[in-house]
């Protein structure tokens, strides 16, 4: 997970930060005292969770967590402070934890599991792998800009999880065009593609770039290829991804492993 903390008490700050980052399941922390010194670098990064403190100057905590939910739909807020007070208009905001300070490491590892719990049980997206490949969402196909970017999908979909370099994507996505600057360009504007799809339906967390790597976070996914290679239970008939010729490959391992 990447995180964020903020407090504009500086040892407040760093104790909050030693907490966080003292947990396995954070990978990247970054602390700030302003709220718009937080905001600015929302702007441009992923987070996926973010401890603030509520009585802050400027626009506060609880303003800080409207701003950050409205750039990134899926972060956790946890709301850390010492009045208990504020917890009834924490829980309005549905932040997913309310940590009274002193914060301790401890208590910080307790609300991430509790959102590790739960962010396992969402499925943000249903995936059809056996036959054509379809993607779904509340039950009706995902409309993509391109084919070639639904295409893109299909190949991060078919590694189940492990990532691909940009240079192995190309590889697949173009093996007859030499021509690598042209590809290059081409899948950047798929990429992009992709991520506009995914992010008008609060997705966009399905698709992971830890660099130089692409991949899906297949917990947030329920596909039936995934749920084959899981559970071994029947569901597999002969076909998988039928219009890609890519992957016939596939196709012949899973036949291998009905």
């Amino acid at each position: 997970m990447k995180a964020i903390a903020v407090d504009d008490e500086i040892y407040m700050l760093e104790t909050l930060m030693e907490a966080v980052t003292a947990s396995a399941d954070i990978e990247q922390t970054e602390g700030f005292t302003s709220c718009s010194a937080a905001l600015t670098y929302a702007a441009d990064h992923p987070i996926d969770i973010a401890f603030l403190d509520i009585n802050m100057r400027g626009i506060g905590g609880l303003g800080l967590a409207e701003k950050l939910t409205e750039l990134h739909p899926r972060c956790k807020i946890i709301f850390c402070t010492g009045y208990e007070e504020y917890a009834v208009s924490a829980f309005r905001l549905h932040a997913s934890g309310y940590l009274m300070k002193p914060i301790t490491a401890e208590a910080v590892q307790a609300e991430i599991n509790h959102i590790k719990g739960v962010k396992a049980t969402e499925k943000l997206l249903t995936i059809k792998c056996f036959g054509n490949f379809e993607v779904l969402h509340n039950g009706e196909s995902l409309p993509f800009k391109r084919k070639k970017a639904k295409e893109l999908l299909a190949v991060l979909v078919d590694r189940n999880g492990a990532g691909l370099t940009a240079k192995e994507i190309c590889a697949t996505l173009f093996p007859e065009d030499s021509d690598d600057a042209k590809n290059a360009a081409y899948l950047r504007q798929l990429i992009l593609d992709l991520k506009n799809t995914l992010k008008s339906i609060r997705a966009e967390e399905v698709l992971q770039h830890d660099t130089p790597y692409y991949r899906i976070d297949t917990n947030l996914v329920q596909c039936d290829y995934f749920s084959f290679l899981e559970t071994g239970k029947p569901g597999f008939h002969g076909e998988y991804m039928s219009q890609y010729s890519w992957a016939e490959e596939t196709c012949a391992m899973l036949q291998f492993e009905k």
